[in-house]
């Protein structure tokens, strides 16, 4: 009869390893439960994690944080790609690809500092404010997806756009037009304010837009006129003007862009092209 050798470090009994069909069966029943509770990304991402895990050696505890950090970075993507298309903002236009070289009077330290999202979670108001063609639209939209990917709604209107939504609501009650995106969205875009003069039932409606979000969401406005110039363009209604700017400076970032047009420079470039 044979008996263990006694004197010996005691070795603890190991449980025997599951036979390869066993265990494919419990990767399959792994992954089903993982779609059950909606985890798509890791119930994909499983399988190679788990070959990646027996090669390296690694823990249960640096498995599951590989599996669940790819799961959430997932997510992100899409919340992020479902909330841009969602917030109408154009596309291909960020703070990476403006050219401030050709803009030098705009700072790039104030775009940073604003790009971090603190405005926005001080309910601020952004008047971004210049001629035509000096890179105000592309700032709102590179500002507003930034906003979206640091998880603010956004919603972006041409200010036509806007007032033809606001004409149609104009009988209902604000309370009831929470829904609406241009009063619940975090962020509301308001592009090309100035190159039509508001009749006065648009300027009773911007006032509106402006008095319902004031303190409850940020606004930014982008526009060729200057503040001074603002009653004649608001139905040279000096009561109402004053009331919006008010609303809108009272805790409010200002960008003054003066400089070349990028319009008229790649007009010049292409005239130079041909020539």
């Amino acid at each position: 009869m044979t008996t263990k050798a006694s004197g010996g470090p005691h070795e603890p009994d190991r449980p025997p390893a599951l036979p390869p069909r066993a265990a494919s069966a419990d990767l399959g029943m792994l992954v089903d439960q993982l779609v059950k509770l909606g985890l798509d990304f890791a119930a994909e991402a499983l399988p190679a994690i788990l070959t990646r895990a027996v090669k390296e050696d690694l823990g249960t505890p640096t498995l599951l944080e590989q599996l669940l950090r790819g799961e959430l970075e997932r997510r992100e993507e899409r919340r992020v790609r479902t909330s841009l298309r969602l917030s109408g903002l154009p596309t291909g236009q960020t703070l990476t690809n403006f050219d401030f070289a050709f803009q030098p009077a705009v700072q790039r330290s104030k775009l940073e500092a604003l790009a971090t999202g603190a405005w926005l979670r001080e309910k601020q108001a952004l008047l971004i404010l210049g001629p035509p063609g000096v890179g105000k639209t592309h700032l709102a939209i590179a500002l507003g997806v930034r906003a979206v990917e640091t998880g603010f709604s956004v919603a972006f209107f041409r200010l036509e756009e806007l007032l033809h939504a606001m004409r149609k609501d104009a009988d209902v009650p604000p309370t009831r037009l929470r829904g609406k995106k241009y009063m619940k969205a975090g962020l509301v875009i308001i592009d090309e304010v100035g190159f039509e003069t508001f009749t006065r039932e648009e300027a009773n409606l911007f006032f509106r837009l402006v008095s319902y979000r004031y303190q409850r969401g940020s606004l930014c406005i982008t526009s060729n006129k200057a503040i001074k110039d603002w009653p004649e363009m608001l139905a040279g209604d000096e009561v109402i003007t004053t009331a919006i700017l008010d609303r809108l400076l009272h805790s409010c970032q200002v960008l003054n862009i003066r400089g070349r047009s990028y319009r008229l420079r790649d007009l010049e470039d292409d005239l130079n092209g041909r020539s």
